[in-house]
């Protein structure tokens, strides 16, 4: 059942419960603009053509490491309405990067309880490094005066396996030649 806070529903959290976003690992995300629009350009012949907003969406994205130093970017694209991209969280800015997706995994209903999200500060985690990126590219857009909107939310994935990272990164790669069956695609088929 959905809650009331100040008279209002509250939308239940999409984000794993107990787990701590902001802790080292790999993350797929996929950010939307608001209707499913095509702000970021179009798809021609299987390839994504940026547009301005499209062309700063993707220098936004690059940026990220400059204001979340523990962050490095994995693949990623600028699709006409939406962001895929895997975020690597380190330890610390200076840590060397490896790919040992067994230290991610955890089972231990202890573990997940030392986790809890709390209220508070919002830094250094998921959010905040999706929050950066989508004040970037808005801002943008607001200086000049192109009508943009994002979604509220955003979907993420915690990456576990090597299996399951290789298949993210291949998904990526070759979305623009699925856009026809695309389910963020306003105008496709939907196989």
């Amino acid at each position: 059942m959905t809650e009331l806070f100040h008279k209002k529903f509250l939308i239940p959290t999409t984000r794993l419960a107990g787990y701590d976003y902001g802790q080292p690992g790999y993350y797929f995300i996929t950010i939307c603009t608001k209707g499913r629009f095509c702000y970021f350009g179009e798809i021609v012949r299987d390839k994504m053509v940026l547009n301005n907003i499209g062309i700063q969406a993707a220098t936004c994205w690059s940026a990220i490491p400059e204001h979340f130093p523990h962050v490095k970017l994995d693949e990623f694209i600028i699709m006409p309405n939406h962001v895929h991209g895997i975020i690597h969280i380190e330890e610390n800015a200076s840590s060397v990067e490896t790919q040992n997706f067994a230290s991610l995994q955890t089972n231990r209903a202890s573990d997940l309880e030392s986790y809890k999200n709390k209220f508070g500060p919002q830094i250094k985690n998921l959010s905040s490094i999706v929050r950066g990126f989508k004040i970037g590219v808005t801002k943008w857009t607001t200086t000049h005066r192109i009508p943009f909107a994002w979604q509220p939310r955003f979907y993420d994935h915690i990456i576990r396996t090597e299996k399951s990272y290789n298949g993210i990164q291949w998904y990526i790669q070759t979305n623009p030649e699925r856009w026809d069956r695309d389910r963020n695609n306003p105008e496709g088929v939907f196989m």
